[in-house]
């Protein structure tokens, strides 16, 4: 996948920090974090890139991706307060009570296309997925909830993993049923998030298909005679 982004190099005491965006952004996306259920709702151009984003993380373990998703197009369902995302691998040491500090700096930025490889994602989601259960809960995805933004720590498997997951809702959201009549259709979670001590209902971030309105725009593909209409 060819990915557009924006790039930024910020300097806090010694420390420089890259950071990347979408160069555009994911207007019909929105993300509420788990508390103990959390929803990551997109359209197939929402899924898709997030999953292309996903991929790009997994193998920059120096960068951080940030999705602005707060502005979106506000969702039509569900509850809780709209966040952000942030990617980041877990050695990079990134503390999410110093990024708010790093976010008022996003601005300007330089054009940035990556290219992603969806056959070395693969693998190594299929390669995740095969140790999972033999790995005692390492490599899953750690988590945090600060100054309106979901943080995800993981490593290069389990971020390729979610990667892959999101590419399988992208893919098969059009084609079930009701979405055409604007009804989000449940498609995966996420990996494996780490759970709290205690107990208690475990902690999902659930990942929804949903076309945008106008719904007379939506086609769900495969059906002969029928042609998508034109966006006003």
């Amino acid at each position: 996948m060819r990915l557009r982004l924006r790039q930024f190099r910020l300097r806090t005491g010694p420390h420089e920090h890259r950071v990347v965006q979408p160069g555009q952004p994911l207007r019909h996306t929105s993300l509420r974090a788990p508390e103990p259920i959390g929803t990551l709702l997109g359209d197939h151009d929402g899924l898709n890139r997030l999953a292309g984003l996903f991929s790009f993380a997994a193998y920059s373990r120096h960068t951080i991706v940030h999705v602005p998703l707060r502005d979106s197009v506000p969702p039509d369902e569900g509850v809780g307060e709209l966040v952000d995302l942030v990617l980041a691998h877990h050695t990079l040491g990134l503390r999410p009570s110093r990024w708010p500090a790093l976010r008022r700096n996003l601005v300007g930025g330089t054009p940035l296309t990556v290219r992603t490889d969806e056959a070395r994602t693969d693998r190594d989601s299929t390669s995740w997925r095969e140790r999972h259960e033999r790995t005692d809960g390492r490599g899953d995805l750690r988590h945090a909830t600060h100054a309106r933004t979901f943080f995800l720590f993981g490593n290069r498997d389990v971020f390729a993993s979610a990667a892959m997951s999101l590419a399988l809702a992208a893919g098969w959201g059009p084609r079930q049923k009701g979405v055409v009549k604007g009804h989000s259709a449940f498609m995966t979670a996420l990996p494996t998030l780490v759970q709290p001590p205690g107990g208690g209902h475990p902690l999902e971030l659930l990942v929804c298909f949903k076309p945008y309105p106008p719904y007379a725009h939506f086609r769900r593909p495969g059906r002969r005679g029928e042609r998508r209409s034109a966006p006003s």
